[in-house]
Formats: structure tokens, sequence, C-alpha cells
């Protein structure tokens, strides 16, 4: 697992999800995530319209008594040389069992498709393993702006993360959707 751990780690470092977004943590669960059916990669880019409806994100440990939370975020807003506004809350799904998908989770902040305007944006998907089942009402998330995936991992007490992947994307214009 150390050696899976460190491949995994290593381009979170690299792109700066590490450092910006989440601590460092060694990942011990395996999560995939894909939007129709393109699996997502550290560092990769893809299109706004590739993204543009909600991802499968998939949880292959665990059994069905553990549970898990699944941060979504974007921590370059508006813009990567100036995140002022970082990070912008993009999903946010709770009680997720083990071995399933995010569908099977409380789906708490709905999906709010990438939309960057200057430069490239990271968006970066975080899995926290729960120390139990909670309720947690939308309410208590003020903004989806100045998000705070750290401080969010501290008051519902979730630890270091177990997964992590990111993708980045950047406004499509006309001629690069061709």
């Amino acid at each position: 697992m150390e050696n899976m751990g460190t491949r995994v780690i290593e381009p979170l470092r690299v792109g700066g999800v590490v450092g910006d977004v989440l601590d460092n943590f060694t990942p011990t669960i395996k999560m995939n995530v894909s939007y129709n059916k393109k699996q997502v990669s550290n560092g990769h880019e893809l299109f706004p319209s590739a993204v543009s409806s909600k991802p499968r994100v998939e949880i292959h440990d665990g059994d069905l008594r553990s549970f898990f939370t699944l941060v979504m975020t974007d921590p370059d807003v508006p813009n990567p040389s100036d995140p002022f506004l970082k990070e912008h809350l993009h999903w946010l799904v709770m009680n997720i069992p083990g071995t399933t998908d995010a569908t099977f989770g409380k789906e708490v902040v709905s999906y709010e498709l990438p939309k960057p305007n200057i430069g490239i944006h990271r968006y970066v998907f975080v899995l926290f393993r729960q120390k139990q089942r909670r309720v947690m009402f939308p309410s208590n998330i003020l903004s989806r702006d100045q998000f705070n995936t750290r401080e969010f991992a501290i008051e519902n007490d979730l630890g270091l993360p177990v997964a992590a992947v990111f993708f980045n994307a950047q406004r499509e214009t006309a001629a690069r959707r061709r």
C-alpha cells in the first residue's frame, strides 16, 4: 500500500493540492472518479463541457458499515494568481457507504459544474472516512465561496483524507471546442 500511497500522493504534492487544500496524508482507500466513463487522473485537463453533469464517484474499499464524506472544491477562485475566494465548494456528499458510489450518500450541497473564467483551475475531489453516520444540513454551509476543506474536516471530526484526485480545467472558447 505504501507504494500505491506514494504514487497517488506525489501528483497531489506537485499540483499543489497538498499544501493549498490538504495536509500531507497517506491514501488508504481506492476511489475512482469518472465523467461519462472517462476516468479523472491527477493533473489531467478536462473541458468544462465534459464535466457538466455530476461525476460517478466509486469507493472500492471499506464495507457497508463504513461511511465516507466526499468534498469537491476549486482552490483557484476567482483566478489562480489571486485566489482570494478560495476554496469554492462544488459538491458535498456525506454518509456514502463503503464499496458503493456517491449516489448512495446524502447530497448536502448539490453538484455545481466547473466554470473557470481566468486561468487554469484545479478541481479537487477529497474523500474522508467518517467515524460514524452523520447528520448535516445544507444550512451549516454558509457559502460555497471561501469554503475550507481543512476546517470542514476538523469541525466534522473527519481526520485526514483517505483519498484525493484532481483535474485541471480552463475556460473553453469556441475554437477549443472543435
